[in-house]
């Protein structure tokens, strides 16, 4: 998707965005900074974009890739605005009757009355032939 002529890359992107340059033959990626550094525009080269929060509001986060030719000289920019979209199944794990965010049973499961761990009942029942 570069444009005609592009020989290296470079990535600015929001606070609340984390970017990687994944290069061909390297087994790590590496972690782009705010601005600055500028990249070979080599084939196998790729962006992995992630979000560690939800977002406030849509399309509050963007990373902003700049091209440019020989020299230095820019060439052309792309964009994408991103949202980051939170999910959670919130659960009553230790059975008290109160459902919360992040009770430390929800990822184990204990019989008997003492027990603790989520109930999850699916219906496999064929309501729609």
């Amino acid at each position: 998707a570069a444009p005609a002529g592009a020989v290296a890359f470079g990535v600015k992107h929001t606070e609340g965005v984390s970017v990687d340059v994944l290069l061909r033959g390297r087994a790590e990626p590496e972690a782009v900074p705010g601005a600055g550094m500028r990249w070979p525009l080599d084939e196998g080269t790729a962006l992995r974009f992630s979000m560690s929060r939800a977002s406030s509001e849509v399309n509050d986060n963007k990373v902003t890739v700049s091209f440019y030719a020989e020299g230095g000289k820019p060439i052309n920019q792309a964009g994408v605005f991103l949202t980051g979209i939170g999910i959670s199944l919130d659960v009553d794990a230790d059975q008290d009757g109160v459902v919360e965010k992040n009770s430390p049973n929800k990822a184990s499961w204990a019989w008997g009355p003492e027990g603790h761990g989520a109930i999850l009942l699916v219906s496999c029942d064929k309501e729609f032939p």
